[in-house]
């Protein structure tokens, strides 16, 4: 005798439950996720972003009004990429290559230099540098003294060759040269430090 099959009871399954939405990524993180995969510069958690300075890049430090100074005596060379620069409050940050910071004092001895007080600071390996916002975003810097791109860093791999370099010294190509930039720098620092010791007009 063939038994009858009995129905398999079915179980109520509860509907699945829909994914949340993706939250919007933080601009902290969206501009350390720039600095580190587009540029290749490292930075340290927390907020806000900050670079670490001797990986990939070192800074020259001045004055804002020498600084201002040295970039319209500089100009730019048709065909050579602009090296970066910030501001932050009365600061002017010249980026230059890996490197440069050490070079500072000697250079300065070499071009005499060494023996005045001149406001210009080398920062190198172990230091911090606040990351201005990330250029073509639309991010404004809102707090007094935040820092900020006059001149901000061309990503895909461009912003290396742009760096003033010692090696650059009397090269035929388009590399910028960061003995020129010493020099110039030095050379407006102290014309800043006479005219506020002097009370003379700005710098032109």
């Amino acid at each position: 005798m063939v038994g009858s099959l009995s129905a398999i009871p079915t179980v109520p399954t509860a509907p699945l439950p829909l994914p949340s939405p993706r939250r919007p990524l933080d601009p902290a993180d969206r501009a350390r996720r720039w600095y580190e995969n587009e540029l290749g510069w490292a930075t340290v958690p927390g907020a806000p972003v900050r670079l670490v300075v001797g990986h990939g890049f070192d800074v020259l430090d001045v004055p804002l009004e020498a600084g201002r100074a040295t970039l319209r005596r500089l100009g730019t060379c048709p065909g050579v990429p602009a090296s970066p620069v910030a501001v932050q409050g009365d600061r002017m940050r010249l980026l230059v290559a890996a490197g440069g910071a050490e070079e500072l004092p000697g250079l300065l001895r070499w071009l005499e230099w060494d023996a005045l007080d001149l406001d210009l600071v080398g920062l190198g390996a172990g230091a911090l540098m606040d990351a201005p916002p990330v250029p073509g975003t639309g991010a404004r810097t809102r707090a007094q003294g935040a820092a900020e791109w006059l001149r901000p860093p061309e990503s895909g791999g461009e912003v290396e060759s742009s760096l003033p370099t010692l090696s650059a010294q009397g090269a035929g190509g388009g590399a910028p040269d960061l003995v020129r930039l010493v020099r110039t720098a030095a050379t407006q620092c102290h014309r800043v430090r006479l005219r506020h010791t002097r009370g003379r007009s700005p710098v032109r």
